[in-house]
């Protein structure tokens, strides 16, 4: 697997870091290349995320790696993947837990499956939990999506912290276009409720099988990116899966446009967990 960029990933068997023997490619994004690798000094599998060929030579791709490893190195809750170690020579690697689940989104989409509302509960519960916990650190993880989040039963474990970053002025873009909160989108001032949104969003498609916004194109390295959160709601949950009310007007109310209108995160997990008891 290449991804976008042009220079191929490296092959089963090549030392990625002192120590750190490739076993396999697993993922490669805009920037960077995920591992599986064997470690010498653990003598297990582990998983490693560096800068992918093309970016090697990028400071900005470098830094945001590093800094990524000084914030999951300041973390330890269940529901975020846990750091091994942060190597920087001869390259940034990130030396990662390995997860033994599947993504969110591989479970919504490429496995066609409808998952049953007593799951989206719990991981609407793991979600808030994790975000709790980071905001409390002063930090928003600001790109909440299936793909960043992994199924490993009985717990849900969010990745990527690659464009976290305390409150404050946002700027125009930097994120995944469909997951984006409004007030993400535009750059605007950004508070733990863009997070109340991403996990609106994962909520949301977890239940109906389909985007909130699906007419939401584009990357954030792209300028004709288009935000369907910018020109209209989100349709109610209930348009698209027959589901308790008191559930559809929680996930409703996570993508409110006005971020003063969605619940704090704390208000959310109470009514999760008052679902679940029920």
């Amino acid at each position: 697997m290449t991804g976008d960029a042009g220079l191929p990933p490296l092959k089963a068997g090549v030392e990625l870091a002192p120590g750190y023997r490739v076993l396999e490619h697993l993922h490669r994004s805009r920037s960077y290349d995920v591992y599986g690798v064997w470690s010498a000094e653990r003598c297990c599998r582990c998983i490693a995320k560096t800068p992918a060929p093309d970016m090697l030579e990028k400071r900005s791709a470098r830094n945001r790696l590093l800094r990524e490893g000084r914030l999951l190195g300041r973390l330890t809750h269940p529901h975020f993947v846990r750091l091994y170690e942060a190597l920087k020579e001869p390259q940034p690697v990130l030396i990662l837990e390995t997860l033994t689940g599947e993504t969110l989104a591989h479970l919504i989409h490429r496995r066609g499956r409808r998952l049953p509302l007593r799951e989206i509960a719990y991981l609407g519960l793991h979600l808030c939990s994790a975000m709790h916990y980071l905001h409390r650190h002063g930090l928003l993880h600001l790109d909440l999506k299936p793909s960043n989040i992994i199924s490993q039963p009985p717990l849900a474990k969010v990745i990527d912290l690659s464009i976290a970053r305390p409150p404050g002025r946002g700027r125009s873009g930097v994120g995944t276009v469909p997951y984006m909160s409004p007030e993400q989108a535009r750059g605007g001032h950004l508070t733990a409720a863009a997070d109340v949104w991403g996990i609106g969003v994962v909520l949301y498609e977890a239940a109906t099988g389909r985007r909130a916004f699906p007419g939401s194109t584009g990357s954030d390295t792209e300028h004709e990116a288009r935000y369907e959160q910018l020109e209209r709601r989100a349709d109610p949950v209930r348009e698209h899966r027959r589901v308790p009310p008191a559930f559809a007007a929680a996930v409703d109310r996570c993508l409110e446009p006005a971020p003063a209108d969605r619940p704090a995160v704390g208000e959310l997990f109470a009514q999760l967990d008052r679902l679940l008891k029920s």
